[in-house]
């Protein structure tokens, strides 16, 4: 027989978003639990590539409260980063309930019914806190069951020690394909980048100015003048990249994630590389072969090893009943609050990407979804 216990509030998942949902309730005196289905805090973070750092600054990317370490550098490494949301539940006395993985999230009356696979959890409200990025999106090629060679996904890739000296296709040039490339070919493998579509690029520094201090400086002109001065900084920094088999979008960064979702790739280094024919740059796959893959322009290349870096769905539909109707086109929560009789009391924090910082946004919108609890208490 299942557990039963009840709360004020529901807190699903204990990354930063959830983390910060609970400094804030802590602060407030509300009384919340926060459910986690690891056995730690920031699990997928422990689990990330090995070199992974924050394409954002330490001062817009802390959470509520407490500040990160003056000690840390500019550009937080991914352990730095652990031990920093590790100390933080520490200092705000945050105590989740590990090993729950939620299966259901349900309106049952006036109150909302969360199952686990031990647990009947009631509460006025949950703060669904997932993440945009918590089920991969794993494509089947034609002919990859006769590929003799690896292939994975991003999210099992931890290190490029396991691939020196072979061949690596990497399919698509997101941050973190482009992040790989640059990891395997400084540890003594061959990488290519297999990409589909037209992406926008953007320095992470510009003038030794980091390019999310400016994006927060742009994001307050009206979308018109943000979008103006994006090109023009992309076509100065960036350049044409046509003769290196990568086509630039007619949209600009700021308007592509405005209004397509479409994330730009922040480069550190990986464009010299392309420059340099050190990365190697080919179109979408057609089918793969017994030890190669063929193109869409026919041409086929030999690989060892295809790491998949195709991204993420957030699929809060799995466990939040009837959650389709309140998803955008991309499947990410189209409000931070639903007001509505069905759904009120449903909240959902960590699921927007601006420019101005994923983590950024956490601590700025976890303010709100604590000052509209607040005032419903």
């Amino acid at each position: 027989m299942k557990k039963q216990q009840q709360t004020d509030t529901l807190i699903v998942g204990a990354g930063p978003a959830g983390l910060a949902m609970a400094g804030r309730l802590q602060q407030l005196g509300i009384p919340f639990l926060l459910l986690e289905k690891d056995d730690r805090v920031a699990a997928s973070w422990h689990r990330h590539y090995e070199r992974l750092n924050l394409h954002t600054v330490k001062e817009h990317s802390d959470l509520p409260f407490v500040e990160m370490p003056a000690h840390y550098p500019v550009y937080v490494s991914r352990l730095d980063m652990i031990a920093y949301w590790e100390d933080y539940a520490k200092k705000m006395n945050i105590s989740p309930l590990f090993g729950q993985e939620v299966v259901r999230i349900k309106r049952i009356g006036e109150v909302w019914e969360t199952l686990t696979g031990t647990h009947i959890f009631q509460s006025t409200r949950v703060v669904v806190a997932t993440g945009y990025n918590r089920a991969p999106v794993e494509p089947v090629w034609e002919g990859q069951e006769q590929f003799r060679g690896e292939v994975l996904h991003s999210r099992d890739y931890r290190s490029a020690a396991p691939f020196s000296g072979k061949k690596v296709l990497i399919v698509g040039i997101g941050n973190t394909g482009a992040e790989l490339a640059l990891d395997l070919y400084e540890n003594g493998a061959h990488p290519s980048i297999s990409v589909r579509s037209p992406v926008n690029f953007i320095r992470r520094d510009v003038g030794g100015r980091p390019a999310q201090r400016t994006a927060i400086l742009l994001g307050k002109l009206p979308d018109w003048a943000y979008d103006f001065i994006a090109r023009q900084v992309q076509r100065l920094t960036i350049g044409d990249l046509s003769a290196y088999g990568l086509q630039t979008p007619s949209f600009s960064p700021s308007k592509g994630l405005r209004e397509l979702g479409k994330v730009p790739v922040i480069d550190i280094g990986t464009l010299d590389l392309i420059r340099q024919d050190k990365v190697n740059i080919l179109p979408d796959i057609q089918h793969f072969n017994t030890d190669s893959v063929t193109f869409k322009t026919g041409q086929t290349e030999a690989f060892d090893v295809v790491i998949a870096c195709t991204g993420y769905h957030a699929r809060v539909e799995d466990f939040v009943e009837n959650a389709q109707i309140l998803l955008n086109e991309r499947g990410y929560p189209r409000h931070l609050w639903f007001d509505d009789e069905v759904f009120r009391g449903l909240y959902f924090c960590g699921f927007s990407v601006p420019l101005s910082g994923i983590l950024r946004n956490i601590k700025l919108d976890s303010g709100l979804i604590a000052e509209h609890i607040r005032k419903r208490v």
